[in-house]
């Protein structure tokens, strides 16, 4: 039956069928068209990149500022400490946010914005070429406002600077867990 279908397929396909009865697009109407479309995407990538830049025309590219988060947890599991170093490696200076800490599961997630340690406020931080700042998170603190905050098993941090955009971003496990996702 295969063999039949096939030895059927190519007689079928050897046929050279003609279609006198089809009047096709006329080729200066396709020419306007594909115009059209050019002069559309276009119009709105200029619109786009005049409402981003404030009014000024931006073509060349920003300058990308490359910054290092790292997250460390002081135990395997259950850890009561988490150390968070940003470095900034990029060319320019950067003007850091308030990092954020997530702590979330499958269904529930928590964020904590973190101001400084021991009442001492030190955001926004202002890290010049090269330099290096570290902060100690107790989730200790965490944990005695809301117990349930122990059922979750990732802890991520997030990193922003001043202007909202996003410079990086790091995730531990705090505990085992089925899926690790």
């Amino acid at each position: 039956m295969k063999r039949v279908l096939t030895i059927l397929f190519f007689i079928g396909c050897s046929f050279r069928l003609l279609a006198n009865n089809e009047i096709g697009p006329e080729g200066h109407k396709l020419v306007w068209l594909l115009v059209l479309v050019v002069v559309l995407g276009l119009a709105t990538f200029l619109s786009q990149l005049k409402s981003k830049s404030k009014g000024r025309f931006k073509f060349w590219f920003p300058v990308r500022r490359k910054v290092n988060v790292d997250l460390r947890k002081d135990r395997l599991y259950y850890p009561r400490f988490l150390e968070l170093s940003v470095v900034n490696q990029g060319k320019t200076d950067v003007d850091i946010d308030s990092p954020v800490l997530v702590l979330s599961s499958i269904w529930v997630t928590r964020r904590f914005k973190l101001k400084g340690t021991n009442k001492n406020w030190c955001y926004p931080l202002y890290l010049t070429k090269n330099q290096s700042h570290t902060l100690n998170i107790d989730l200790h603190r965490f944990y005695g406002f809301d117990r349930t905050l122990k059922r979750l098993p990732r802890a991520r941090v997030v990193v922003k600077d001043v202007k909202g955009r996003q410079l990086g971003s790091r995730k531990v496990l705090l505990r085992k867990t089925l899926f690790n996702f």
